[in-house]
């Protein structure tokens, strides 16, 4: 168990940059609608798509996403946010479990 924790720090680490860092690249309404909307999603499908890839199905990284955006809300966004926190999570499911289909295909 955890050897298998040990491998999600790489990909924790990038989700945690990209909720906590990218959202300092927002500058008016567009750009943060740009993050928001493409950006920040597609980087947390990259993140989980090669984790699944490289450790199989991990049912803790969606819940880790979702932990580790909650903070991210009052920090840098309104009450509308909260909302995407599940659906941060969801993407990232949606990526682990497409980089677990093809794990083992290596």
């Amino acid at each position: 168990m955890k050897k298998k924790l040990t491998a999600l720090i790489p990909c924790l680490a990038v989700l945690a940059a990209d909720f906590y860092l990218l959202p300092l690249l927002m500058r008016d309404t567009g750009s943060a609608m740009l993050l928001m909307l493409c950006v920040m999603p597609l980087a947390a499908f990259i993140a989980a798509l090669v984790c699944g890839l490289r450790v199989g199905f991990s049912p803790l990284l969606p819940a880790a996403a979702l932990v580790l955006f909650v903070p991210a809300v009052p920090l840098y966004y309104n009450a509308s946010a909260w909302s995407y926190a599940v659906v941060y999570a969801a993407i990232v499911l949606a990526g682990n479990l497409t980089g677990r289909l093809f794990h083992g295909k290596r």
